[in-house]
């Protein structure tokens, strides 16, 4: 894992946000590309500018869809609440852009970021368009889901762009990797926003949610347009803020387990959803109903705190007898 520090320097709600994405807040004057300038940030021709001189081509297995869009950066910055002594972990800084949104809000940013490319130029896009503030940026070139440690001070705040085709595992392993992020706000498909804040018995409720759930309070937090970024997705996105809390009473490896099971044939029963899981289809119901759960109830019925404490059960023997 190489780490780039930049110290000294030389040269140059539930409810879908109102405001429509990347455009301003009713009644606000769009702001002069001057005043965009003024404050760093990357516009559209700065980032194309950047993407030729690195020669490079935004690739869809490493989910590059850049942020472009001033106002949808302020709006993320805004959003995600950060308090001035914040350590604030980024995921796929890409180029920079919201980066520089999140560096005159906290102490630090800690940004990792796979591509090597993109890791040795983003210290230096900071110390040309923020060279007040280049000291509070470390890079970390690595691949997140395979991070096991963060340099500097424990992260406080996870802000991210999360690269779509792995948003939901880098969010879980980072919230699971850094129990000193308290507060979380990530970008990422409206789809799997959808997912990550769904409430039991919702028909977008599964796996996600009720892992995000072990760690955190979760609700979406607003709508993003396609057009903010560059290249353009063929989807929508989604903010999701997320916010820790203690984890339920019980083992999260143990937990997460029966929810696999119980996910895997959502249409069944829990009783024949988790016959594998728990040894044969008697088994199954001893154990649901011993966690106070009727047998017959499906999987998107059940909140964490329900299968943390089925995960609890004792195990039941071949012969029917408790272990």
């Amino acid at each position: 894992m190489a780490v780039l520090r930049q110290a000294a320097l030389t040269g140059s709600t539930a409810e879908p946000d109102p405001r429509t994405a990347g455009g301003p807040t009713p009644g606000d004057p769009p702001p002069s590309r001057a005043a965009e300038q003024s404050e760093g940030l990357l516009g559209p021709t700065a980032i194309r500018g950047l993407a030729q001189q690195l020669d490079l081509r935004p690739t869809k297995s490493l989910g590059q869809n850049f942020l472009h869009d001033a106002n949808t950066i302020r709006r993320i910055v805004r959003t995600a609440d950060l308090l001035a002594d914040d350590v604030v972990c980024e995921v796929g800084p890409g180029l920079g852009s919201l980066t520089l949104g999140l560096l005159p809000a906290c102490a630090a940013v800690v940004a990792v970021e796979i591509d090597p490319r993109l890791a040795d130029q983003l210290p230096r896009t900071v110390a040309e368009r923020a060279p007040a503030l280049a000291d509070r940026l470390t890079v970390v070139t690595a691949d997140a889901l395979r991070v096991t440690e963060l340099p500097g001070p424990p992260p406080t705040a996870l802000v991210a762009n999360l690269p779509y085709n792995v948003a939901v595992p880098v969010l879980l392993h980072l919230l699971e990797l850094l129990p000193s992020i308290r507060t979380a706000l990530v970008l990422v498909q409206a789809e799997v926003a959808e997912r990550l804040a769904a409430a039991p018995g919702s028909p977008a409720y599964g796996i996600p949610s009720v892992k995000a759930a072990w760690y955190a309070d979760v609700r979406r937090a607003g709508a993003v347009g396609r057009p903010v970024f560059w290249p353009a997705p063929n989807v929508d996105s989604g903010l999701v803020s997320l916010r820790r809390r203690p984890a339920p009473p019980g083992d999260r490896a143990a937990t997460f387990a029966v929810v696999d099971a119980a996910f895997a044939t959502r249409r069944k029963g829990l009783r024949a959803a988790l016959a594998r899981w728990a040894g044969s289809p008697a088994a199954a119901d001893q154990r649901l109903r011993a966690a106070g759960i009727d047998p017959t109830t499906r999987g998107e019925q059940l909140s964490v705190t329900d299968f943390a404490r089925l995960a609890a059960t004792p195990a039941v023997l071949p012969d029917g007898d408790g272990a």
